[in-house]
């Protein structure tokens, strides 16, 4: 694959090789990937999360009505 980034992205990929924190510049683009990858997971677990609070929430407050276990074995018996 070859890719063009632009002058910007490359001084920055050319900072991160100077520094040592990657060897190439292959190396930098997949530590970017796996970087970004892992902040995507993070947000979406932190959406998750919030959303079940505002179940939780709504729950608590009496706003949305609920059932028992053994109030949806009956339901699913039927």
């Amino acid at each position: 694959m070859n890719i063009s980034l632009g002058v910007p992205y490359e001084a920055a990929i050319k900072k991160i090789i100077e520094k040592g924190y990657a060897g190439n510049q292959t190396e930098v683009i997949r530590q970017a990937i796996l970087a970004y990858e892992r902040m995507l997971e993070e947000e979406e677990l932190l959406l998750v999360h919030k959303a079940v609070q505002i179940e939780m929430e709504e729950i608590e407050a009496g706003r949305v009505k609920t059932h028992s276990f053994e109030e949806i074995k009956e339901i699913l018996k039927q």
